[in-house]
């Protein structure tokens, strides 16, 4: 009892000394007892004495501040402090800190961690903040990771150098290099390596847009440095400098040096073959203005005719599929005066007197034809429909399947699942071919062959079925019965005009008879107003209507119509020691190959639509990306030759099918197999770690059989140039 009163009284002295204290700025004397301990630092305590601790936490009087007193300021005409606004507005930052406090930054904590650390013992506070939340620790060890100079670095180096070392086999950036010129104000690195390490990104992105190359770059910096040997920046690929590099592909003076040069180097290079081109042209739409004179006019198109759009004209080299020689032109213009120049341009990067040019039925006009014999090179082509063919055509059909009947008709035959399958048939004889080409008289032969396809009759048969039965409803709908909103027939005139556009639309005119008949209703009518009565008057009132009551099917002409179907006329002068009726049916065949580049163009490499205005842009754009269908073209055929030559086959191309064996891969599959590479490089003060994603046995495969070394990827883990992370 005693001693809790000790206690009551000595509490009551503090408080009456601390008031004291406070309204004479004074200093509160040592005071010892069960409790209280006396703090003898020397860092922030007053100069007459130490700071008083009470259970362990610091105080100084009762206001809880430390250091000198701050005297009482004197009062204003208001009868309040001149401080008092300023302690309201510190009253407020301080609840708005308090209430923001969860809300700081890492960079903020690690600022005052810093200044915390770089303090000496005795000039740290007294009061000390804990940690209120959880994620104070991983904050503080950022900090610390940071105080100590350690940097992590991360890129994504993927198929990036597979490309790059395959345009640098085939000397890709020296061609460029030296054929377009360079500015005087043009930054180091040169338009081959720009154009090279674009069209690596191409590739692995498919996106030919200038402004996402430069984000691109700034990730990949110190990866695109070691592989190029140069120092690679973002600014190097800024718009205006792509800009630049495609109105130099534009110009033909440029270009066409540039892909003679490259032709003959990839040739030589990888030992292709050069004995047969394939020509064919296709359209590319966009959102462009038509404007005249302009690229972007409307045409007849496949993609989408209410758009403008540009045509393509290409050659390629068979039997790989890459693009020789390329053009670019307004939308509008016909494919016949294409060829030409294509062919002049790629004669001269040949230099082969036995090429044979095989296109579609464009390339089979008179004058084509006649060019190309001219300039002693060989044509192999279906040839149109059109003039005196389609009338000639009906007579040749009748030959052709009583040489069959009789058994004199020749066969081809193609291996599918082991066996034996019927893919083609026909005949062939030959006939004479004269003109004058620059003022020299060319007369010679050529073989044109009759060629049926039962795939092909299939095909046009089930069309036909379908044409049928579709004219066939369409000619009953033509009299529907009597019924509210349905619209009679009176005429049979109109009747029979509307009939012949349905037979005509649906390509059936011959092949259906149709019969109707004609319907009268009597309808006996009062005259004048109110009800009828016997003695009335009244008059007869007759509606006619016409109704179709059969639509029948010409089953003789039906057959005919058949017979004539799968077949196909093409024309060769290459003599049957080279090419036989069977060799000539399967090179026409292989068509398709030249198809692949339009096919790549359009879902790989995204051309439609192209985001360039320019005319110049737009052409340079399609001179590059056609640059990037060359390399996938000699990646795959490359692959698939060494394949072919060891009898070996890949395994783990298919991620939905890990153990699928294929001999025959394709250049997106290729380049995804090399996904998932990572360069993560750590910097701790002067000394650089560098790892890289080990290359599998299915990655190591496809460098060898490229020609190329795995030190393309594992170069990377070396650093051989000081400044490429001098900019972290």
């Amino acid at each position: 009892m005693l001693r809790n009163l000790f206690w009551l009284i000595l509490s009551l002295v503090i408080i009456v000394c601390g008031s004291v204290v406070t309204s004479e700025a004074s200093v509160i004397p040592f005071i010892s007892g069960p409790g209280l301990a006396q703090n003898t630092g020397s860092g922030q305590t007053g100069s007459s004495g130490g700071n008083i601790t009470l259970g362990g936490q610091n105080r100084v009087g009762a206001s809880g501040r430390s250091g000198h007193r701050i005297p009482k300021p004197d009062e204003d005409r208001r009868g309040k402090h001149k401080g008092w606004a300023v302690k309201r507005k510190a009253k407020k930052k301080r609840k708005k800190s308090e209430k923001g406090g969860k809300k700081k930054s890492a960079k903020k904590r690690c600022k005052r961690k810093k200044k915390s650390l770089s303090l000496t013992e005795q000039e740290q506070p007294s009061k000390v903040k804990k940690k209120k939340h959880a994620s104070d620790d991983r904050i503080a060890e950022d900090c610390s990771v940071e105080s100590e100079g350690l940097k992590i670095r991360s890129e994504r180096a993927d198929d990036i150098p597979l490309p790059l070392g395959i345009m640098r086999l085939m000397g890709m950036d020296r061609v460029i290099d030296c054929h377009i010129p360079k500015h005087w104000k043009q930054r180091d690195l040169s338009q081959g390596k720009t154009c090279i390490i674009w069209l690596a990104y191409i590739l692995s992105e498919g996106d030919h847009r200038k402004v996402s190359v430069r984000e691109y770059i700034s990730d990949m910096r110190v990866s695109l440095s070691e592989i190029t040997g140069c120092e690679i920046k973002e600014h190097d690929f800024t718009d205006d400098r792509c800009s630049i590099l495609l109105k130099y592909l534009s110009k033909r003076r440029y270009w066409e040096k540039i892909e003679k040069v490259l032709s003959e180097r990839t040739i030589e290079a990888y030992e292709l073959p050069k004995n047969t081109v394939r020509c064919d042209a296709t359209t590319v739409s966009g959102y462009h203005r038509i404007e005249e004179g302009g690229l972007f006019q409307r045409g007849i198109s496949k993609d989408d005719p209410n758009r403008p759009q540009i045509k393509i004209m290409s050659g390629a080299l068979d039997p790989l599929g890459m693009p020789l020689a390329s053009d670019t032109v307004s939308g509008e213009r016909a494919d016949d005066g294409l060829y030409r120049p294509l062919i002049k341009r790629m004669n001269e990067y040949l230099c082969n007197d036995d090429v044979l040019y095989a296109g579609d039925c464009k390339i089979g006009a008179f004058g084509t034809r006649l060019y190309i014999k001219g300039i002693r090179k060989h044509y192999l082509c279906p040839l149109p429909m059109t003039g005196h063919m389609a009338r000639e055509m009906k007579r040749l059909i009748r030959i052709g399947v009583m040489k069959e009947r009789l058994g004199e008709a020749g066969y081809v035959y193609a291996e599918k699942n082991d066996e034996k399958v019927l893919m083609a048939w026909g005949y062939e004889f030959h006939r004479g071919l004269s003109g004058e080409y620059e003022g020299r008289k060319i007369k010679q032969s050529e073989r044109v062959l009759i060629v049926n396809s039962p795939t092909y009759a299939k095909s046009q048969a089930r069309g036909l079925e379908r044409r049928l039965k579709t004219a066939t409803e369409k000619l009953y709908a033509l009299t529907p019965q009597r019924g509210p909103g349905k619209r009679q027939i009176t005429d049979v005139n109109k009747l029979k005009v509307s009939a012949d556009k349905i037979l005509k639309r649906y390509r059936v005119k011959g092949l259906l008879r149709y019969e109707s008949v004609k319907e009268t209703e009597r309808i006996k009518k009062y005259i004048g107003k109110g009800r009828g009565s016997a003695t009335r008057p009244y008059k007869i009132i007759e509606r006619v209507r016409y109704q179709a009551v059969s639509v029948k099917r010409r089953g003789y002409r039906i057959r005919r119509e058949k017979e004539r179907q799968g077949w196909k006329l093409s024309v060769t002068d290459v003599s049957p020691e080279r090419l036989s009726f069977e060799g000539v049916v399967k090179c026409y065949r292989r068509e398709y190959r030249v198809e692949q580049i339009f096919t790549r163009l359009k879902s790989r490499l995204n051309v439609s639509p192209l985001y360039v205005k320019r005319d110049d842009q737009v052409v340079g754009m399609i001179d590059l990306l056609s640059l990037a269908v060359r390399v996938m073209t000699v990646a795959q055929y490359v692959v698939r030759r060494s394949l072919q030559k060891d009898k070996a086959e890949l395994k783990g191309l298919h991620p939905e099918n890990p153990k699928k064996l294929t001999d025959t891969p394709t250049a997106e599959r290729l380049f995804k197999a090399f996904s998932k590479i990572m360069l993560t490089i750590i910097k701790s003060g002067n000394s650089i770690i560098r790892h890289l994603t080990p290359l599998n046995d299915l990655q190591k495969n496809i460098l060898k059989r490229l020609g190329l070394n795995c030190s393309i990827y594992k170069d990377l883990e070396f650093e051989r140039s000081p400044y490429k992370l001098s900019e972290w």
